[in-house]
């Protein structure tokens, strides 16, 4: 538990959305911004879903008797990346990975290490892909930071090759600072060409964290961080995962009505310039009595993956665990038609079973 000075983040992230150039991003100046900033799900009404079903273990070859964690799955479903804490196969201590399948309907390939170019002798964690998949986000305590584990960005040009990643380059001091800085979570809204970074923040190794944003500036560097108030509490809160329109997001807390040591909560907006709503715990059917965190949700937001200690983990023989972390899977149908998005998307799974 910990206590906690809360600044009123929609006034900040008005002012930093002042601070971009509208010639350079199309980003709207002050003013302007409440009407320009609402999103098209927000005019049409927000996306309508059924209820999450009880979650399934990836099993095999994604999850093994060692520590996977922090899912993040790619825009058409087919590529999910990952870490491990400890597979035999690592650099050094955690490292990223990616497992394969050819379409959403297959089962997925042997994780494969990223390689040298991402991973080092240090820790790499909490991998979290942008939504037009050619940025990889992620956190580590490689020598050269600011201090503890620090958030990087690593860029590839082609966004179906994922082994064609460049070296990462520290995301600097608007985001990162003497604390650890992790689980990146990236927002881009295309309407208004707004990008903002969630992400966890906390004194090193006491696991104290809040969630903060960072917009992106028109020179490519990120802004002074500010805490989201609403989503704050005197409770751990971290781990953040954003719907692609903004209007939903998925993180881990132990506040009060938290059912195991960490649950998965949610909150909602009207648009992406109101505040959030206060969060909800996503209920016992997805969250059990161990720990439920890191979520990731598909671009459709049908899916979302998150990691647990619960039983029923590869090579765990606890009926009731805690057994090591597993990746796992929960869904929902999208009861409205969706977007044009939604349906490209679509259109292109259905094409690549053909």
């Amino acid at each position: 538990m910990h206590s906690k000075v809360l600044t009123p983040g929609i006034g900040y992230f008005a002012l930093a959305l002042a601070a971009c150039r509208g010639d350079s991003t199309g980003t709207p100046p002050l003013g302007s911004a409440p009407s320009l900033l609402a999103s098209r799900h927000a005019a049409n009404g927000p996306p309508r879903f059924s209820a999450w079903s009880a979650p399934v273990n990836l099993g095999p070859p994604v999850n093994t008797a060692f520590i996977e964690q922090a899912a993040s799955i790619s825009r058409n479903g087919r590529s999910l990346y990952f870490h491990c804490g400890n597979c035999p196969a690592n650099i050094g201590g955690a490292d990223l990975y990616v497992s394969q399948r050819e379409s959403v309907d297959d089962s997925w390939g042997p994780p494969q290490n990223l390689g040298p170019t991402v991973n080092t002798t240090a820790n790499e964690q909490a991998p979290r892909l942008s939504r037009d998949g050619r940025r990889l986000f992620f956190s580590s305590d490689r020598p050269g930071g600011f201090k503890g584990h620090d958030i990087y960005v690593s860029r590839r040009d082609d966004k179906r090759d994922d082994f064609a990643w460049q070296a990462p380059v520290n995301l600097g001091s608007g985001v990162n600072g003497t604390d650890d800085d992790q689980t990146p979570d990236p927002f881009e809204d295309h309407a208004t060409h707004t990008s903002i970074l969630f992400f966890g923040s906390g004194p090193i190794g006491v696991g104290a964290t809040d969630i903060y944003s960072s917009v992106l500036l028109p020179d490519g560097s990120y802004g002074p961080r500010a805490p989201v108030v609403e989503l704050n509490s005197t409770s751990v809160d971290r781990q953040p995962a954003v719907r692609r329109d903004g209007l939903e997001i998925f993180f881990a807390s132990d506040r009060p009505g938290t059912l195991g040591a960490l649950d998965l909560w949610v909150a909602t907006r009207a648009s992406i310039a109101d505040p959030w709503s206060t969060p909800v715990n996503v209920g016992p059917v997805v969250n059990g009595t161990q720990v439920d965190a890191r979520p990731a949700l598909s671009f459709d937001g049908t899916t979302l993956y998150f990691q647990s200690t619960r039983s029923g983990a590869v090579g765990c023989t606890s009926p009731t665990g805690p057994c090591v972390f597993d990746l796992w899977v929960t869904t929902r149908t999208r009861l409205d038609d969706g977007d044009d998005d939604d349906r490209r998307v679509r259109t292109r799974q259905k094409a690549k079973k053909r």
